[in-house]
């Protein structure tokens, strides 16, 4: 990237209304799950979101060491933590155990945490799957960080219009 458009950038990025209150550093997005996690991550400008992994749960202490472990590697200073919500906007079960986990994801990194409606974004995972013509077993493999980098994509284009009717809840 060049001079010039190093400083473009930061001016856009100094003009969101969210940078203000944003350190920069890569956000990871957070397809909640019982069993498996959904991780996707954008690049440190924050413009990308590339699935990151799947990962399974193994308990308290084992997934608190992965996410602090994701934390220092990949220097992440913000977490989006997608909720699933009925097509009313209502909070489902499921919802409310995505708010709890982002609570408790927030107490044990240190990273700030916020909420987006991710709806519709595993069906749409779905889809893209289906069309790569990938095996059902790869296709399983890779739902869940599909999902959760197509809900941070949300967030961010979100994020860049200026927090629209789908926006952080």
């Amino acid at each position: 990237m060049g001079g010039h458009d190093r400083e473009r950038s930061a001016k856009r990025d100094a003009a969101s209304p969210l940078a203000a209150r944003q350190p920069p550093g890569r956000v990871v997005g957070i397809d909640f799950g019982r069993a498996r996690i959904g991780i996707a991550i954008t690049d440190p400008e924050r413009t990308l979101a590339t699935p990151y992994e799947t990962y399974a749960r193994r308990g308290p202490v084992a997934d608190a060491q992965r996410f602090q472990r994701l934390v220092q590697e990949e220097q992440v200073t913000l977490f989006v933590v997608g909720l699933p919500v009925h097509l009313d906007g209502q909070e489902s079960e499921i919802s409310r155990e995505a708010r709890r986990f982002g609570i408790w994801l927030a107490e044990t990194t240190g990273v700030p945490v916020e909420y987006f409606d991710e709806r519709f974004s595993t069906s749409e995972a779905h889809e893209l799957l289906k069309q790569a013509a990938l095996k059902h077993s790869r296709r399983k493999r890779k739902l869940d960080m599909l999902a959760a980098q197509v809900m941070l994509s949300a967030y961010l284009e979100t994020r860049d219009r200026g927090a629209a009717a789908s926006g952080p809840l």
